[in-house]
């Protein structure tokens, strides 16, 4: 097979969860241009909708849904209009996040319910509606998007948010253990641990400390508008045909110093 063919997403399915802005949007962005019908959605319908209809220049067929992660009737509204509009699901991310910052010893237990109900919860919740249509057509790429937060502990001088680097540790060892259980039922679920990008989410941490993010970053920058798309289209297409259970880390050098 050509490597072109390889990395085509032609004729396939996505949903991308928290896809109306940020990282999410670049992932569905780098699906459309792959060929790929994306399904955005989130808690903000119209960023999602102004998303899809940007998609749909590109070609392909997309939907923009409202859909909070933590509601089970929700995600499967999502899961069953994208059936019936495109037959099949081939992709899912899960890429809706939160976080909160405050010393550990000050964190309130609604705010590390709040992060952990949709980082760890969310994600469990989506793959397990999205999972059973994969599994009755014996294939599917699941991509959850952790953190290098979740690979070790964090400088609280720069990043001081303990609920959510627990909450994507939980999403690697997910990522690990549903590898393993669906693996010989034809699904692949695999990770992504971003380092530091300009989202919404992150931009103010790294206005704080960006002189010391840098220098902790031997490539000497920060994520960029095209910088997950790449590993993203590599974990959803047949590129990727003998991977699974892997946490990719797009950080900069950032876990190599």
């Amino acid at each position: 097979m050509h490597i072109k063919e390889l990395f085509d997403l032609s004729g396939k399915t996505a949903i991308v969860t928290g896809g109306g802005r940020g990282l999410g949007q670049q992932i569905a962005e780098g699906f459309a241009e792959s060929g790929a019908n994306v399904v955005v959605c989130s808690r903000k319908e119209e960023a999602c909708k102004e998303v899809s209809e940007s998609l749909k220049q590109m070609g392909v067929g997309s939907l923009a849904f409202k859909c909070d992660v933590t509601n089970p009737e929700e995600i499967q509204h999502v899961v069953d209009r994208t059936v019936e509009e495109f037959g099949r699901i081939d992709i899912l991310v899960n890429n809706s996040g939160a976080s909160w910052g405050a010393p550990a010893e000050e964190m309130p237990l609604e705010a590390w319910q709040k992060v952990m109900n949709v980082n760890v919860n969310g994600t469990f919740l989506m793959s397990q509606a999205v999972g059973k249509v994969m599994l009755a057509q014996e294939s599917g790429k699941i991509i959850n998007i952790a953190s290098v937060a979740g690979l070790k502990g964090s400088n609280p001088k720069y990043m001081d948010a303990i609920g959510y680097n627990a909450s994507k540790g939980a999403v690697i060892t997910f990522t690990k253990d549903l590898a393993v259980k669906w693996g010989p039922r034809g699904i692949h679920v695999n990770a992504i641990a971003p380092g530091f990008f300009p989202t919404k989410m992150s931009r103010a941490l790294i206005e704080q400390g960006k002189e010391g993010l840098l220098s902790g970053t031997p490539l000497r920058k920060f994520g960029g508008e095209n910088d997950l798309k790449g590993a993203a289209v590599f974990l959803a297409s047949r590129a990727s045909d003998f991977v699974t259970g892997e946490i990719l880390v797009v950080d900069g050098g950032t876990q190599a110093t």
